[in-house]
């Protein structure tokens, strides 16, 4: 069961961090366009649609890696006291009452928003030469699924936890450094760092 559970993890990493390079093209496309407007006074009316449709896709296609790396918000002030089982009792409701409820919504009614697309070769009315939205809107369906399928795993994480009392492991990715965690690891304490900083000061000082 843990080979699988990491298995689809490793999936919704792999599903974020590809649609992560979305944000370079995006830089790319809003540089050149910038570049494009102002310096050679040449501007694309189509711009300003490829801008919104490559956030929306790097936005929803991300959904999956951070549910996956348990990186979505939540109010833990009273969460991070609450033992294991109680976390997993909590997470477990809300993910039968309101999560798979609403991804499965999203799923359906994002599938048939981009069949209608499809059928009709919709393209954007909000600017003149609009690009296609069709391509866009099969992200919406394409993106709910994958948060399904990662939002079913981690009811499978809860009930682990319910009966075992501790999570499960997950698939470990680059994570933003806890300062005072790393402190703890390496046995640092502020008046050492504050001792090296005088140290170091004083090296620098000429004699």
């Amino acid at each position: 069961m843990q080979r699988l559970l990491l298995f689809v993890d490793k999936l919704s990493t792999w599903v974020g961090q590809a649609f992560s390079w979305t944000i370079v093209l995006l830089t790319l496309h809003v540089t050149w366009e910038v570049f494009s407007r102002y310096v050679l006074d040449h501007p694309r009316a189509w711009a300003f649609d490829v801008m919104i449709m490559m956030y929306g896709t790097l936005f929803m296609m991300a959904g999956a890696y951070t549910l996956a790396k348990n990186g979505h918000v939540r109010g833990d002030v009273i969460y991070g006291f609450f033992t294991p089982r109680a976390q997993a009792a909590l997470d477990l409701t809300l993910y039968i009452v309101f999560f798979i409820p609403g991804v499965m919504a999203l799923v359906w009614a994002g599938y048939t928003y981009a069949g209608e697309s499809w059928a009709i070769n919709e393209h954007s009315n909000i600017t003149s030469e609009g690009p296609p939205v069709y391509p866009f809107k099969t992200v919406i369906p394409l993106a709910g699924a994958f948060i399904l399928v990662q939002g079913i795993v981690e009811i499978i994480r809860c009930v682990i936890c319910l009966k075992q009392g501790a999570w499960p492991s997950r698939e470990e990715d680059v994570q933003e450094v806890d300062v005072d965690k790393l402190k703890q690891e390496l046995h640092v304490k502020d008046e050492d760092i504050e001792k090296l900083d005088q140290y170091v000061v004083g090296k620098e000082q000429p004699k």
